[in-house]
């Protein structure tokens, strides 16, 4: 076989963006290794450019013609360009809140991004894996990456028992998932990629069997652990506190959509013949994580529990697009996990702002900040209140979409679920902007009596004051203008062949289960046309 046919079977241009991050890394690593503490100052603009860089080669990548690289591997479609631009575009946003906290922990800046940028890395590829293999290699650069960030202050002892709890947590649920896909290697004759996958399990006739449950089972669970659904998220509120804000930030987000992704390719891929089981098994974890996400929300005291709470509720809302299975469903997960990132990482760079300058991150101590920081105030606020679902805030949109998405596809009692528990969310959100604004001046807190002078021309705080702007900016006007974030998700989903094969394959099978309805109505009245009562 000559250069041209290798060439031509690896289509290595489809992971040109993941190359860029790669060649980033390595400068950021070289740059650092030559000038050393001196290139702290701009050596995270190198890693943003870096970023945006690979941003722009997957724009230019959409609509490809020929995404499928490195012989049925990695799958470079629409759907995987638009969860590695949101994967790519939280950890740009969360190098701009890292390098004052970073500076100010006393731990060096160009190993935490070059970490940073490994499970920016390892988040892309998952997004586009479609191969148990690279799906493996690439959830382990990604979890990996993240023990490490969250264990990066060492001096902390929090720290140092967040990542111990993650690492164990984590090593024991990708041995459940290696486990469970192992299983699917078995059953399908010995095949690693996701749709032929499908076709060994077909072929063999094993579609109802108890190892395909089992493998579905264990699947789900890595899955649920990555993207902390209850009952797997045991680790998220410990994580949370302990870990530094800017790696909790990057996890909230990056992370989450990386699993979502992993979900929507795996399940509808390798698992069409057990649709209806897997779709049960999310609906019970959309239940938990929703009520026990909001509830345990309420008598939180600290502000990072109270957001980890928060994150296990966000993931149940938007298991509901998953569940639905519909193109509806599946755009309104993506569009409802692009506002997320702005609203999300728009209230963690306010978190990092009031603990850099008070040293704490207890609610009670944001009384009457008002008085001292209205900028803080009002992007707090205003990322709080889009998380609660407060029109017209980016927030209320994706949660209209998703319950929209959910009603069309029959999950009554489900939407419904999800709009009594987004009232709970709204209480608790609200409790601390009315603390932040309301408060006199006699009852501020301690920390906000002593907050210090508002300064932005301090070392690092300059990226963090760009990062609170942009992100507020963005949680608000996609609210208002929301048409091309629709436009976006929709597109990405109706260019995406292996979804609208899913897609059609379940309206086929919603209009077989319809007929004997048909048939019985037409019995009774016979004089009425059935294509008449079809309309």
């Amino acid at each position: 076989m000559d250069f041209a046919n290798i060439a031509s079977q690896l289509n290595a241009g489809t992971i040109l963006p993941e190359g860029i991050v790669i060649l980033t890394l390595l400068g950021v690593l070289i740059v650092d290794l030559i000038l050393g503490r001196t290139s702290a100052r701009w050596i995270g603009y190198l890693a943003i450019a870096g970023l945006f860089a690979s941003i722009i080669a997957l724009y230019f990548q959409w609509d490809s013609p020929n995404p499928i690289g490195f012989t049925g591997s990695f799958n470079g479609d629409d759907l995987s360009i638009v969860f590695r631009g949101i994967i790519a575009l939280s950890a740009i946003a969360t190098i701009l809140m890292s390098i004052r906290y970073v500076e100010q922990s006393g731990t060096a800046l160009a190993e935490f991004i070059a970490i940073l940028l490994s499970a920016t890395l390892g988040g892309m590829f998952l997004s586009g894996a479609s191969e148990l293999v690279m799906i493996f290699i690439s959830l382990e650069t990604l979890s990996i990456s993240s023990y490490l960030l969250t264990g990066y202050t060492k001096r902390d002892p929090r720290s140092n028992e967040a990542a111990l709890k993650y690492l164990l947590i984590g090593a024991s649920s990708t041995a459940i998932f290696l486990y469970g896909v192992s299983l699917l290697y078995g059953l399908s004759g010995g095949q690693t990629e996701l749709s032929a996958i499908a076709n060994g399990i077909a072929t063999a006739k094993v579609g109802q069997s108890l190892g395909l449950v089992i493998a579905l089972v264990f699947a789900i669970a890595g899955i649920g652990f990555k993207i902390s659904a209850a009952p797997f998220h045991q680790w998220t509120p410990d994580v949370y506190e302990g870990a530094p804000t800017p790696v909790i930030a990057f996890l909230s987000v990056g992370s989450k959509a990386a699993g979502f992704a992993l979900a929507i390719r795996l399940l509808t891929t390798a698992f069409p013949l057990v649709a209806d089981e897997w779709r049960f098994v999310f609906t019970a974890l959309a239940v938990l994580s929703m009520i026990l996400g909001n509830v345990v929300a309420l008598a939180q005291t600290s502000m990072k529990r109270m957001l980890a709470y928060s994150s296990i509720a966000q993931a149940g809302f938007v298991m509901i697009g998953l569940i639905a299975s519909t193109q509806a469903g599946y755009a309104s997960m993506i569009f409802y996990l692009l506002v997320y990132l702005f609203m999300n990482l728009c209230g963690f760079t306010c978190i990092i702002l009031f603990s850099l300058r008070t040293g704490t991150d207890q609610i009670a101590e944001y009384s009457g900040l008002y008085q001292k920081d209205p900028l803080l105030t009002l992007g707090l606020s205003i990322s709080l209140l889009s998380l609660g679902g407060i029109p017209p805030l980016a927030g209320f949109f994706g949660k209209i979409y998703l319950f929209w998405a959910g009603w069309q596809a029959g999950l009554y009692w489900l939407v419904l679920l999800g709009l009594v528990t987004s009232v709970i969310s709204i209480y608790y959100y609200i409790r601390v902007v009315k603390m932040m604004v309301v408060k006199e001046p006699h009852e501020m807190s301690d920390a906000v009596k002593n907050y210090p002078q508002v300064r932005w021309d301090l070392p690092g705080l300059r990226p963090l004051q760009v990062g609170l702007v942009v992100t507020l900016i963005a949680t608000t006007v996609a609210g208002i203008l929301s048409n091309p974030l629709f436009t976006l998700a929709n597109n990405s989903i109706s260019h995406t062949p292996i979804l609208q094969a899913t897609i059609n394959s379940s309206v086929k099978a919603q209009n077989l289960l319809l007929l004997p309805k048909l048939d019985s109505v037409s019995q009774s009245h016979p004089s009425v046309d059935s294509t008449a009562e079809i309309l």
